[in-house]
């Protein structure tokens, strides 16, 4: 789904983006406790956890009018009366005794939002397969020192740092995750050493005093050594802090070696390094009937099939993926280009992956890098944490290097070939879920575009919303090729409120409606100025939707709530959710979410329709990059040139020139 990163609304309103444990020091190799951590926050990391804010229930009338203000610009005149009857009919009917009810519920369970168990309950209640349509991936950029970036150093110091994060987060030492609007009074040693000893239940009052907004940090315990379990209905999150072990996937096989030791300290880089020069040298041929494959079945399929394969006796292995630290795939592919890099890193061959991890390191035989994760668990804002600290730590104090020798160590002894016992059923399965994975797979394309004419820094001056800009491009392209206007769904992070999820910005507004068709349809019948003027209303309307979205204040989770509420209680649901209109604004044919680190170079998902795109942007100073993905019923190249296309108008009236 496309809530690959959820930060992009949270930045437009706010920018938003304990004491040491006693471990004794141990010292080899020219290393010491110091190198355990990557930095030691005099903050505990969840020292704002307990008074960050509640997510506030929108008023029903709000709701209502901004999911109408939605509706607008989808449907013609006949359709948007129906529509608005059968709103405000809920409004001041069932709508209004749900709303009673949710608010009741909400108030009985103050250490949660409202949104958080049913939002749960979706991911872990679809029974798609996760792969395509659920996990996404961010690629890391390349190590500036070409050579760091040999499969084994990179997997080496990658590993390496992934265990320093979790350390540091467990020993409560990670910096807490604040955004700042004013850093030069909230982001200073002095602020820090003065927070700390403000009691938690306090703590967000004093950071929001210098105008500092602290993000919930409830879903990083879920980063380590977690696993999505299939189960028949309704799948299970499991979690289990105890595992030292790494989980590493070769060739479709699977290995399994500590890299913390038993004091709880990260095991000597070295010998890391050997253990996976080790499983890198493996002849065994790849995998007849590679497990991995499983994770990418529909999620019944493959909760039967699980069933079987603990009753074949399985489970010690099962156990042991499940409790892995997290997953790192080696494949022994070389990438031929970014569009290569973006299919292997989504779905790969399904072999080499499994997809239920809460994340894996994904990192090629020339290097490249990517983590693709399980999305039920959690949303970008973490992921995006933990890729930004791993690439600066990976690249700033590597703790291996290119004339690093592998410790002498016994790698046959530390590293476990897990063995599996297959039935003629569970070969079959197997063999069924293949075909079914290059099905899917086969049907998706995906294309990118640099726009290289402007970016950021030249919108910023003309005081646009350089957001905004991308999402009118969007809005003209589709436009410029089908003629339409239809459902779009932006995702924005609600992280500045205790278990905030994601709510949806609906970029597809009247405004970009007007100002598309003025653009595309009727060139030259706009002055410059009245085409600027438009560009600033869409601009001004979508910072509003941004800023309302970011706060809470979306129409999409609260509806969903409610109707969450009613079938839960074996209501019968409204009118409202049973009209085609409301089918079709959930019917997200844009699919879209906006990316841009200094560690990340790609970012990508499916379309989460059939009929849909699915669109990963990056508004950079002076450019702006769209990885797209859709499958046959669209054309992804035709829409990129005419996203392009509508980029050039845009900056060509910005520069003063009228469209011819």
């Amino acid at each position: 789904m496309a809530s690959l990163l959820s930060g992009q609304c949270a930045a437009s309103l706010i920018r938003v983006r304990g004491a040491a444990l006693g471990i004794r020091t141990r010292r080899y190799s020219g290393r010491d406790e110091a190198s355990e951590y990557l930095h030691r926050s005099v903050v505990p990391s969840m020292h704002y956890q307990k008074s960050l804010p509640r997510l506030p229930i929108p008023k029903l009338e709000d709701t209502v009018r901004r999911y109408l203000a939605a509706q607008r610009p989808l449907l013609d005149d006949d359709q948007f009366r129906t529509t608005e009857k059968l709103a405000q009919d809920f409004q001041t009917g069932v709508g209004k005794q749900l709303q009673e009810e949710l608010a009741a519920r909400d108030k009985s369970n103050k250490h949660t939002s409202y949104i958080s168990g049913p939002w749960f309950n979706m991911y872990l209640s679809a029974r798609d397969s996760v792969v395509l349509n659920f996990n996404p991936f961010m690629s890391f950029n390349p190590d500036p020192k070409p050579e760091y970036n040999e499969q084994l150093v990179r997997a080496t110091n990658m590993v390496c740092s992934a265990v320093r994060f979790m350390k540091t987060l467990r020993a409560g030492l990670l910096a807490p995750e604040v955004f700042h609007l004013n850093p030069a009074k909230s982001d200073t040693d002095g602020f820090k050493n003065l927070i700390r000893w403000v009691p938690s239940r306090l703590s967000w009052y004093g950071a929001y005093m210098v105008n500092a907004y602290p993000l919930d940090m409830s879903q990083y315990f879920r980063l380590f050594n977690s696993t999505r379990i299939p189960k028949r209905g309704r799948d299970e999150l499991f979690t289990d802090e105890k595992g030292r072990h790494l989980l590493v996937m070769r060739k479709g096989h699977m290995y399994v070696l500590d890299v913390v030791d038993r004091d709880g300290n990260l095991v000597e880089p070295a010998e890391i390094q050997s253990h996976l020069k080790y499983i890198l040298s493996d002849s065994t041929p790849a995998a007849v009937f590679p497990l991995g494959v499983l994770t990418g079945e529909d999620r019944d399929v493959w909760a039967g099939l699980r069933d079987k394969l603990t009753a074949a006796g399985n489970a010690e292995e099962l156990r042991l993926v499940d409790g892995a630290l997290f997953c790192l795939c080696l494949d022994d592919e070389t990438m031929t280009d970014h569009i290569h890099v973006s299919h292997n890193m989504l779905h790969g061959d399904g072999c080499n992956r499994w997809y239920d991890k809460s994340f894996s390191i994904v990192l090629t035989k020339d290097g490249q890098a990517a983590i693709n994760f399980e999305h039920s668990w959690g949303d970008g804002v973490a992921v995006l944490r933990f890729q930004n600290e791993i690439f600066k730590d990976t690249t700033e104090r590597p703790l291996v290097n290119p004339g690093s020798a592998a410790a002498a160590v016994n790698s046959a002894a530390a590293v476990r070939r897990l063995h599996f016992n297959l039935d003629s059923e569970l070969e079959n399965g197997i063999k069924t879920a293949k075909e079914n994975f290059d099905s899917a797979v086969s049907k998706l394309t995906i294309d990118a575009m640099q726009f290289k004419k402007g970016g950021k820094e030249q919108l910023k001056k003309s005081k646009l919303s350089p957001d905004a800009v991308a999402q009118l491009a969007f809005q003209m392209g589709f436009l410029r090729q089908y003629g339409q206007t239809v459902a779009t769904y932006e995702s924005c992070s609600t992280a500045a409120f205790k278990h905030g999820r994601t709510e949806t910005i609906r970029p597809a507004s009247v405004h970009t409606k007007r100002c598309s068709h003025a653009f595309v349809q009727q060139p030259g019948k706009h002055s410059v100025e009245q085409l600027k003027a438009m560009l600033n209303e869409c601009s001004k309307y979508h910072g509003q939707l941004t800023r309302e979205a970011a706060m809470g204040q979306g129409f999409d989770r609260h509806l969903f709530a409610l109707r969450y509420l009613a079938t839960s209680e074996g209501q019968a649901v409204h009118g409202l959710y049973t009209d085609p209109a409301y089918t079709a604004i959930n019917h997200n044919i844009l699919s879209t979410s906006t990316l841009t680190s200094p560690a990340v170079n790609l970012g990508g998902f499916a379309p989460v329709v059939p009929d849909g795109f699915g669109v990963g942007y990056g508004v950079h100073d002076d450019w702006i990059g769209c990885n797209v993905s859709s499958y046959p019923a669209r054309d992804v190249h035709e829409f990129l040139q005419c996203v392009h296309k509508s980029l050039e108008d845009i900056f060509s009236v910005l520069e003063g020139k009228a469209l011819g």
